[in-house]
């Protein structure tokens, strides 16, 4: 079965059931009210996480909910995701997530969603080449292809893919609890992945031409991808 399959069959098993409605506005506090209110699409989700200051986890690793994040105006790649599958599922947008597997074992954590047929994401990054992507996809796995060089650093690659809705995935609170939710975190790493194999020789070329930017220019960020018009 394809993952885009998968991404399908999660949604027709979630629609009418009252338990998979999204929270009310008395869910929540005025000002998170007001954020939902504000941003209403992925782009100006994106625009919205993009200007938050990256969750560096100085005091110790996190895994804060959409409160969390609203709280403390900072946000790691799955926080970043349980804030926009929160928002967004408010504006017709079912909570799912998407785990790309690098072969180093520092996972990326998206948000996807769907647009006139086709796939975008939402993210949180780091990296310059790992945000979010336009909704011009026609399958999960093109998608994250276009993520194959841009993952290209000292030690990670691309290696499968999974996708899930946070609503069948995990029975935690991510949405409002005051703590982290590790659980979202274990459920991700258990859920099942589609492997993905890519260009050994493409691989070694982006590899090189990372490892020379960064002697170059070790404080830029790395822009050099040909797919930046893909880019959100």
């Amino acid at each position: 079965m394809s993952m885009k399959s998968n991404f399908g069959n999660q949604k027709s098993k979630i629609q009418n059931p009252k338990s998979f409605l999204p929270p009310g506005r008395e869910a929540f506090h005025a000002k998170e009210w007001a954020i939902v209110q504000k941003y209403k699409n992925p782009r100006q989700v994106q625009k919205f996480l993009r200007a938050l200051p990256y969750n560096w986890e100085k005091k110790g690793e996190t895994l804060r909910t959409f409160r969390g994040v609203i709280r403390r105006h900072t946000a790691h790649c799955l926080e970043a995701v349980l804030t926009a599958a929160t928002i967004l599922e408010q504006h017709g947008y079912p909570p799912t997530v998407l785990d790309i597997e690098s072969q180093d074992n520092l996972d990326h954590v998206l948000f996807i969603y769907q647009h006139r047929g086709r796939f975008g994401t939402v993210a949180r990054s780091r990296d310059a080449g790992l945000h979010g992507r336009k909704p011009t996809f026609r399958t999960v796995r093109d998608l994250v292809m276009s993520y194959a060089d841009p993952y290209v650093d000292g030690s990670g690659r691309i290696v499968g893919y999974g996708v899930a809705d946070l609503r069948i995935l995990v029975k935690a609170d991510w949405r409002f609890s005051e703590k982290s939710v590790w659980e979202v975190e274990r459920a991700l790493i258990k859920m099942p992945h589609k492997k993905i194999k890519t260009s050994d020789r493409r691989y070694r070329t982006m590899l090189a031409r990372f490892r020379d930017f960064r002697k170059k220019f070790p404080d830029r960020p790395v822009t050099f991808y040909s797919n930046r018009n893909q880019w959100m």
